[in-house]
This record gives structure tokens, sequence and C-alpha cells, in this order.
């Protein structure tokens, strides 16, 4: 029987910092699946901070969100309804095709998940394309060595929390910055060798104070005074690994860049900029490393969960204001 799916679609584009009036919850009618579709019911949906960009009427590395249609992107569901074999009734996935309570797939672009392993969850998270993005950055542009110091800024989001302690693990120095005691502590709790707060002092004085002999490698989640206070830190031949730049997101004019790049050549030093989806043949391998390293509690995961369908633009404004610690996720569904 077809069934009625509530779904948030983006109705008006953002000038600086968006708000809830840019959303709007609809109802639709999913109808029963064709021959090669399946029906998912969603569990999970994950907002994340690169849909800030797909809000803008410009496109970056994807084409913009189409005003009064769904907002897509990552989801994980279980399967109700199946007419494609390889993927039968039961069977837990992810998708792109966003925040919705249901969704209709013809069955390509699906990623299997094995609930036996760790919560759905997590294959949004720790175990998704945010865990895939830090152990990629890290490991593949970072490349530590062993007694190196590693800086990550946002460092207590789903993102620097797989990369810091993925550095960790690799035997180097690890400092994150966060903008809460709460948050800070948590660093603290797995592993970060220090931790500051980015509130509280300027950038360049707290990692000149952590980090008196430099850094040489900066994962930057964050940019702007971060990414200036991390090239006067960095030592010779260091690398930067540009994941993103929040502190930027919702700028409505250009921000000057930072003022100290000329040390980009006289500290020899490499800055690298990556999108995980290029690199998409590699999340077998990824999951061969990580699968182990949480079940095993090497690396230690949190999640902020916002309930129902219709908070996720509140979800989606709250991780823009850094309001989440871990992973932040909407529940719109059963998740067993």
């Amino acid at each position: 029987m077809p069934v009625v799916s509530r779904e948030v679609c983006l109705v008006a584009r953002p000038h600086g910092v968006p708000d809830e009036d840019l959303f709007e919850l609809a109802e639709v009618t999913i109808p029963d699946p064709e021959e090669g579709q399946v029906l998912i019911r969603n569990a999970f949906l994950s907002v994340d901070p690169y849909m800030r960009g797909r809000m803008n009427d410009m496109r970056s590395y994807v084409a913009p969100y189409a005003l009064g249609e769904a907002m897509t992107g990552g989801a994980v569901g279980r399967v109700v309804e199946s007419r494609n074999e390889r993927w039968p009734e039961g069977s837990w996935v992810v998708h792109q095709l966003g925040w919705r309570e249901w969704a209709l797939s013809d069955g390509h672009a699906l990623l299997p998940v094995d609930p036996s392993l760790a919560p759905v969850s997590t294959a949004l998270g720790v175990l998704g394309m945010p865990g895939f993005t830090g152990w990629y950055g890290l490991t593949e542009l970072g490349q530590p060595a062993e007694g190196e110091t590693v800086f990550v800024s946002g460092a207590a989001g789903a993102v620097g929390s797989v990369a810091g302690q993925v550095a960790r693990l690799l035997g180097c120095r690890v400092i994150g910055s966060a903008g809460s005691p709460e948050k800070l502590a948590w660093l603290r709790e797995i592993g970060f060798d220090e931790a500051f707060s980015y509130r509280e002092r300027p950038v360049h004085e707290s990692l000149r104070e952590v980090a008196p002999d430099g850094i040489d490698i900066y994962y930057d989640n964050v940019g702007g005074d971060h990414l200036e206070a991390a090239i006067s830190s960095m030592n010779k031949y260091g690398r930067i690994v540009a994941c993103g730049a929040i502190s930027r997101y919702n700028d409505t004019e250009p921000a000057p860049g930072p003022r100290n790049l000329f040390m980009l050549f006289t500290k020899r030093l490499t800055a690298r900029g990556f999108i995980i989806s290029d690199h998409w043949d590699r999340i077998g391998d990824f999951l061969t490393v990580m699968g182990p390293w949480v079940a095993e509690g090497k690396v230690a995961y949190r999640e902020t969960v916002v309930d129902g369908i219709d908070h996720a633009p509140r979800a989606f404004l709250g991780l823009l204001a850094g309001e989440n610690i871990g992973k932040m996720l909407v529940k719109v569904g059963p998740d067993e």
C-alpha cells in the first residue's frame, strides 16, 4: 500500500545565517515499489556542514539544492518492501535521499549496513562519511609520522574527533580546539594531549602555548583565524589538510585570506584540499581499519540526536552554531 511520508524542503535561499523559515515540512504519498525499486523506512537523517553551501544559488562542487524539493543527504534506514533481489526486505542501507521519513530507491547508490557490528546510526558518523573523511584526510594527505604534532580544529565534531584519534593511534601528539568546556573534557577523555577553547583567547596565543615546538600537520575544519594561527605555528615541510571552513559558511562577503600566506613558501608548506566523494573507492579500506578500532574501543564516538523530522532544521542550525558533540543526527523512525 502507498505510504504517506513527511519530508523537509528548502523553500528560500539564505543570506548570512540561515533560519528555520527557509524550510517547510511537507507530506507526500510514496507509491508502491516498481520492479527494481525498494521502499526504505528511515531511522536517522544526517545533517552536515557541507549542506550550508548547497543552500546558496551557486554551484560549489555539486549543484545547489532546488527550492521546493526535499533536502538530500545521508540517511540510514531499513528496506521494508523490495522488488530488487540485491536488497532484500529487512536489509539496512545508507542512501543519499535525505530529509524524509520514507524513501523510494531504484537500488543504485545504496550501501549495506551490518547492525551486528555497531548501532546503525554509526553508518552516518564514525563508520560513515564523516569518519571516512577524518581518516582519509589525516592518513592520505597529512601523511603523519610517529612523534609528529597534529593540530585539529573543530576537534569535537564528527570529522575532527576521528582525525585526532587516528593521529593518536599512529603515534602523534594531538592538539584540538573546541568551543565549550564539555567538548574540551571529551577531547581529553578520548586521548587528545592538549585541548583549548577558541572562545576564551586568540587561537594563535593558545596554539603557541600548547605547541611551543610548532606543529607538523594541521587538519582544518574551521578556516579563518584557526588557519592563520596554524600557518604561523607550522614547522618546515608541514602539511595542511583543508577539509572545511565552517567559520566562513555564513559570510555574506568574501573574507580576507590569512595574512601570513607568504609562510607557505618560506616554510615549504603543503596545503591540500579534498572532497571525500572523490575517493569513495577507498571506503572498503576505511571500514576494514575503522570497524575493528570502533569495536575494540580504540576509537570513541559521540552522537547528538534530535528527535523528529520536524526538528531537522533546528538540528542543522544547531550544528552550524556548534551545539553538537560528535555527530549530529535526527531520529525519524525505528532503529531496530
